[in-house]
C-alpha cells in the first residue's frame, strides 16, 4: 500500500493590487527586496490608483507609516505590500489608509489611497513589492503578464504542501 504524505492543497491566486507594469522581484532597486529576504514575490510599477486587496483574507497590519500592509489570507498566506521604496521616512505623508488591522478584505476593495506625485518627488521610487512573507513551504509561480489591472490580473499563483 502506497501513502502520499504530501498533498498540494487548492492554488490560490494574488491578484495586483494596483495599476502599472509589473517587474521581477530581482529588479527591484532594493536588496531587501531584490535578494527576497523577506520572501517571493513580483513588484508593479504603478501608473496611478488606489491600492487594492489582492485576496480575500484580513488586515494584519497597517505600518503606522501606511507605506505598507500586511493581509493574511484565508489559506494561510501572507502578504506584504510595501508601497514605494525609503516612504518608511514619509511619516504617512502621501498615504490615506483606508481600512484598519483587523478588517476582513475581498479582492479588490480599496485599501489605500496614495498621492503617487507626491511619492514620486519624496521617495527613492514609487515601485511596490507584493511579496509572500511566510512562502518557505509553498510553491509559487510569479505571471508572464507585464502589465497589471489593480483586482483584475494574477499576479502570484500559490499551492501549499499539505501533509496528510
Amino acid at each position: 500500500m502506497k501513502f502520499n504524505l504530501f498533498k498540494k492543497g487548492s492554488p490560490i491566486s494574488i491578484y495586483a493590487p494596483v495599476d502599472g507594469e509589473i517587474i521581477p522581484l530581482e529588479e527591484v532597486p532594493d536588496p531587501v527586496f531584490s535578494q527576497k529576504m523577506i520572501g517571493e514575490g513580483v513588484a508593479i510599477y504603478p501608473s496611478g490608483g488606489k491600492i487594492l486587496a489582492p485576496v480575500e483574507g484580513k488586515i494584519i497590519q497597517v505600518a503606522p507609516s501606511k507605506h505598507a500592509l500586511g493581509i493574511l489570507a484565508e489559506d494561510g498566506s501572507e502578504i506584504l505590500i510595501h508601497i514605494g521604496l525609503e516612504t518608511v521616512s514619509l511619516k504617512g505623508e502621501g498615504f490615506t489608509a483606508l481600512v484598519a488591522e483587523g478588517d476582513q478584505v475581498s479582492v479588490g476593495l480599496p485599501l489605500m489611497e496614495v498621492d503617487w506625485e507626491f511619492i514620486k518627488e519624496h521617495a527613492d521610487s514609487t515601485v511596490t513589492p507584493i511579496v509572500m512573507t511566510n512562502g518557505s513551504d509553498k510553491q509559487i509561480n510569479r505571471t508572464n503578464e507585464k502589465t497589471a489591472i489593480a483586482g483584475k490580473t494574477v499576479i502570484l499563483l500559490v499551492q501549499q504542501e499539505r501533509r496528510w
